[in-house]
């Protein structure tokens, strides 16, 4: 019995020391991008960070000193390599406001990086950063 067990819970084992990433769970600080080819750093005047949860976004501006303000808000879902956004909230006018984005994404290390290409055309690589 032992003997047909065993096989069975190794492969179990196996299985459960791969980390299957389904979320992005955690707080992450934009660290710079790439836009229609042009790089652009993040800025040292602020920190950007987004804070998931299982199914949801929060996006924050960060300045030294002052209370963080919330800027935009939305949902996503995973689906193997491919990020599905929807802002559900902006702080300034969006026309991006409940229209689902894709993304291409990959997770590694500590880095969060997205590529697409939004409504209007411009081709988006960004670099998120894990802080918590």
């Amino acid at each position: 019995m032992i003997k047909k067990i065993l096989p069975a819970l190794l492969l179990l084992i196996a299985l459960c020391a791969f980390n299957i990433e389904d979320s992005f769970k955690g707080t992450w600080e934009y660290s710079g991008g790439i836009y229609n080819g042009k790089a652009v750093s993040a800025s040292k005047d602020y920190t950007l960070q987004r804070k998931y949860d299982a199914e949801h976004y929060d996006a924050l501006f960060i300045e030294k000193g002052a209370e963080p303000i919330p800027y935009e808000r939305g949902n996503y879902v995973l689906k193997q390599d491919t990020c599905f956004e929807t802002q559900t909230f902006s702080a300034e006018p969006s026309k991006l406001l409940n229209i689902t984005l894709k993304y291409h994404y990959q997770l590694k290390n500590d880095t969060l990086t997205f590529n697409g290409i939004l409504p209007n055309g411009t081709t988006v690589q960004e670099y998120w950063k894990r802080v918590k």
